[in-house]
């Protein structure tokens, strides 16, 4: 499959966007979140942005307050995922101006939308910021 999961987490490590791509149950996830959130948190920054935990590669990014965490399978390349992560973030700093965490909680409809125009079923589709965005112009419209 590729992508089991997006997180976007603040500093303090409480979740403001989750997406998952494979069925977990309510507790599963928590549970997971916690886990991965406290591992990735707790790493500084000049050790590498990959940590397998369970069984999941997880790759991450920081960018301002908030990290970016994408849980993917074993065999995913890492690299390739940074490069997602810079994508994304880019495709919401185009959209909201400089994305920051308030953005992303008032506008969370939004980047859902945008996720799923970058993401289906747990593969990456999409990859031009212009075609992610295009629809994202017509929700602002009406």
């Amino acid at each position: 499959m590729g992508i089991r999961f997006i997180l976007l987490v603040n500093k303090q490590g409480q979740t403001r966007l989750a997406q998952y791509y494979e069925y977990l149950t309510l507790d599963r996830r928590s549970a997971l979140e916690g886990e991965i959130v406290r591992k990735c948190l707790a790493r500084n920054e000049q050790q590498c942005s990959f940590v397998e935990h369970r069984n999941y590669k997880v790759v991450y990014r920081r960018y301002a307050s908030l990290f970016f965490l994408v849980g993917v399978d074993n065999d995913e390349n890492e690299l390739a995922i940074l490069e997602f992560i810079h994508l994304l973030v880019e495709s919401m700093d185009r959209h909201f101006g400089n994305v920051c965490e308030l953005d992303i909680m008032f506008h969370l409809e939004k980047v859902h939308f945008m996720l799923e125009e970058m993401v289906m079923n747990g593969c990456i589709v999409e990859t031009n910021k212009s075609n992610i965005l295009t629809p994202l112009q017509f929700m602002d419209k009406s």
